[in-house]
């Protein structure tokens, strides 16, 4: 590829795009890489860095549903919505530090937080959908691809070990500020359109369109089963490790968990291509009976083989996610292209939402069953979002997904 044309508009674009999704979402998880030094200068339980982490998706739930309702990513500039949401972002995580770790000043600051950032994701992928042609999935699967890289980082942390929670914080906020600026410099491609009016019920279109319900379905499965596993495959693996006789186990299995959740950044980029060539809807449904089986098979290992129970992690890793970028693409070619940003936030709203839901019954199915079968529950979130997906297919509609029927 030429030198100009790599530094075209649209590959530029994209580029700082990405980036500045990086630096912004590393809000989200800036008290978990910090949680160890939080615990001991504050005498905070589990359960306390648990609500801190919870608040900031609680949040983001909120900000969402606030966001559809208005219509917002739709009827303003999403460039200056972006930035001034991870300029407020970077703000109330750095205000953080002045607060008591505990405190309900501290939880309605990461409370705020969440909510400014869905100003932030759902808008970027907007933006991306606005330089798409055959090339969607990929586009957004590499701006999806940036959250997980995010979401990896606090286990890298906690495999280098115990770091100031003030300079965690710190350092997030002045990086999110600088990505929410950069997002300036990013240009809107041709297939962007601007809502004329605030439309009052357009956001419940996501649930009375059909097409649009089905390919929201299927996300809502993924959802069901991704964070719950990012939040718990750490431990798992600790565990296991200690089980199987690890020296450092919990050191090693932080380091697992970061390659197994950073292997849907690949995963999301490859994925998007592919989907672009056989269909999002065969794509997503292949997808998900490959994470759904990896569920069903890694918690009976718990204990054996140290290499195996690795292997099926990264093999969960890189299926458990690429589906999420396709389900949004999905949305946004069955959306109108003025409607986009709205259709998309609403998305994700409902989505994270059934996400906080499994991450918080987790431990409670855990202490019924054990590790043996502390995953089983997830595969009920890929099969809804399979038969979602095949329903899908075989509408009309489904043509406008790429190569949607063949």
């Amino acid at each position: 590829m030429p030198l100009a044309t790599f530094f075209s508009a649209k590959p530029r674009s994209l580029i700082l795009l990405c980036i500045s999704q990086v630096a912004v979402l590393s809000l989200w998880f800036s008290a978990s890489a910090a949680a160890p030094s939080l615990a001991r200068d504050f005498n905070l339980s589990g359960g306390d860095i648990a609500l801190l982490s919870s608040m900031v998706q609680a949040g983001f739930v909120i900000g969402c549903l606030i966001s559809a309702s208005l219509g917002l990513a739709d009827r303003t500039d999403p460039r200056l919505l972006y930035a001034i949401c991870a300029l407020c972002g970077a703000a109330a995580n750095y205000a953080f530090i002045y607060s008591e770790p505990g405190s309900s000043l501290s939880i309605a600051l990461r409370l705020l937080t969440g909510a400014v950032i869905a100003g932030v994701y759902p808008v970027g992928m907007k933006i991306a959908m606005s330089w798409a042609g055959k090339d969607a999935g990929l586009l957004v699967g590499a701006l999806v691809g940036s959250l997980m890289l995010g979401s990896a980082a606090p286990h890298l942390i906690a495999f280098w070990g115990d770091v100031d929670w003030r300079l965690v914080l710190s350092a997030t906020s002045w990086i999110s500020g600088l990505g929410g600026l950069g997002i300036l410099l990013v240009a809107i491609g041709p297939n962007y359109a601007k809502s004329p009016k605030f439309q009052l019920g357009l956001a419940l279109q996501a649930i009375t369109n059909k097409p649009i319900r089905l390919a929201n379905f299927g996300y809502f499965g993924h959802m069901w089963e991704v964070y719950a596993m990012w939040a718990w495959i750490g431990i798992f693996l600790g565990a296991s490790f200690q089980q199987g006789g690890l020296e450092n186990a919990q050191s090693w299995a932080s380091l697992m968990a970061f390659f197994t959740i950073a292997a849907g950044m690949p995963g999301s980029i490859i994925g998007g291509m592919i989907a672009d060539r056989i269909g999002r809807t065969l794509m997503t449904s292949i997808v998900l009976a490959m994470s759904g089986l990896c569920s069903l098979i890694i918690g009976p290992l718990f204990g054996g083989s140290i290499i195996l129970v690795s292997l099926i992690a990264l093999l969960w890793g890189a299926t458990v996610s690429p589906d999420s970028a396709q389900f949004s693409t999905s949305v946004g070619e069955l959306s109108k292209p003025e409607h986009r940003g709205t259709m998309l936030t609403m998305q994700t709203a409902i989505g994270f939402t059934l996400a906080l839901v499994s991450v918080q019954l987790m431990p409670h199915w855990i202490n019924l069953v054990g590790w043996q079968w502390a995953f089983t529950p997830l595969v009920a979130g890929p099969i809804f979002g399979i038969i979602s997906m095949l329903r899908l297919r075989n509408l009309p509609q489904s043509q406008q997904l790429a190569n949607g029927r063949r």
